[in-house]
């Protein structure tokens, strides 16, 4: 197909993979770590550097449609989260680190097998790809971590207040081993997950791109305000504090006291803009151009107890999911699950981004036979992941296969696409042997 479409055959191919977020969702953004692992579905792109100044890209999908542009006027529209918008958002971001101009062109066919919009990364996977092959054009080296940070950086572009979770995943995943994800700085420690039970992917069927709405955002923003007003009531320079973490950094304190700490300082009924602008002292004016995103200025009400609740109990989740793979106590599956299961609570209930499907999947996922199940990802429609006994698979794929696809109309385009068990996959890379793209 690079044939037809370019006239020509590749030069080199680079792969990046989706991933799966097990436990620790909507937190990295708030500087807390993270328990994913990289799926063995990826991001594939075939790549022919050129002598023009021409970067054309073409999908194996018909459903995205070739783009070209030059390689040095890379404009990224916020208002389009179209496909090739994530493919820039990694080249500019080399770029930029860069410094560089007068930059040399490619042709690039792109292919994947992640399921859009399911909240595996798909998109993410798509911008570590680009950066990847951008370095690699260019002939220079970062190491993994730089990568990582400079493409979460960089899908930002899109509009999207992201953390980084999962471009670090995408960089860092070995296979074989889950990763606990530590940022301020970058690292990531492997996380031996139990032997007696897998992983199981299911597709809600509702798609969500994160990119196209501003419910992510909102929710970043929340946070954000809420660790403006922990931090005005604890005392500290309000106005510096931007993550969650910060708060709980600066005061010395445990998850724990926070979780204390947040009962007292807010209220569960909704903020209005006036009421945190009285809060911080601050206009609204002040609070539209300098605290809130573009997309989020006009929200009306503000939920901060239950985004602060969630996140600091979110981030205990992770530490204790950790701590029990270390120590593999006999009963470590149910133990693990019963996390899980918290965490969808958490998500459904104080930070609100599940959806009737995913909660249906997710009762369904527990009734056959899942130890613990929750949506993965930003949520609002995507994936859920559980974690099932190895015992129990087979029957758990087919009773699930039919309870939630079977028995609806829901277009299943392919079954493994939408239920499948999978294990930790190994992180981004270049190759060069011969694909047949």
């Amino acid at each position: 197909m690079f044939n037809s479409k370019f006239g020509s055959i590749p030069k080199f191919y680079v792969r990046a993979p989706g991933r799966v977020n097990i436990i620790g969702e909507h937190i990295d953004y708030c500087g807390y770590s993270v328990l994913p692992m990289a799926v063995e579905q990826d991001m594939l792109i075939a790549v022919e550097p050129v002598k023009t100044q021409t970067l054309q890209l073409a999908n194996t999908n018909p459903l995205y449609p070739d783009f070209s542009t030059s390689a040095n006027n890379i404009q990224i529209d916020k208002t389009k989260p179209l496909w090739h918008n994530y493919f820039l958002c990694g080249f500019k971001g080399i770029q930029e680190h860069f410094g560089l101009s007068n930059l040399t062109g490619m042709n690039c066919l792109v292919d994947g097998n992640i399921p859009p919009s399911s909240g595996l990364s798909s998109s993410s996977a798509l911008v570590c790809c680009a950066g990847l092959v951008t370095l690699t054009v260019l002939g220079m080296n970062l190491s993994k971590v730089e990568l990582a940070e400079i493409c979460a950086k960089s899908e930002r572009y899109i509009g999207t207040e992201g953390g980084g979770m999962d471009q670090s995943i995408s960089f860092l995943a070995e296979e074989g081993t889950a990763k606990l994800i530590e940022f301020s700085p970058l690292r990531a420690t492997d996380v031996k997950l139990p032997s007696g039970a897998v992983f199981v992917i299911a597709n809600s069927c509702v798609e969500m791109n994160k990119a196209a709405t501003s419910h992510f955002n909102i929710r970043v923003m929340e946070c954000r305000l809420a660790a403006k007003l922990l931090a005005k009531y604890r005392g500290l320079q309000w106005d510096e504090v931007l993550r969650l973490e910060e708060v709980q950094a600066k005061l010395g304190v445990s998850l724990e006291e926070m979780l204390w700490i947040t009962e007292d300082a807010l209220h569960p009924e909704p903020y209005s803009p006036e009421e945190v602008c009285r809060c911080l002292g601050i206009s609204l004016q002040e609070l539209r151009t300098q605290i809130l995103s573009p997309n989020t200025q006009d929200v009306l009400i503000f939920k901060l107890y239950q985004r602060a609740k969630h996140v600091y109990s979110e981030a205990t989740r992770v530490l204790q999911f950790k701590k029990i793979c270390e120590e593999a106590p006999d009963n470590t599956v149910q133990l693990l699950g019963e996390l899980m299961n918290q965490s969808h609570a958490s998500c459904r209930d104080l930070y609100e981004c599940s959806c009737p499907e995913l909660d249906q999947l997710v009762d369904i996922c527990r009734k056959f036979g899942a130890q613990g199940s929750r949506l993965t990802g930003a949520g609002w429609g995507g994936c859920t992941v559980s974690l099932v006994p190895a015992d129990k698979l087979t029957s758990f794929l087919a009773n699930v296969l039919e309870a939630y696809y079977q028995r609806s109309d829901r277009n299943v385009t392919s079954e493994k696409q939408s239920l499948f068990a999978t294990k930790p996959g190994g992180g981004a890379l270049v190759f060069l042997e011969a694909q047949t793209m």
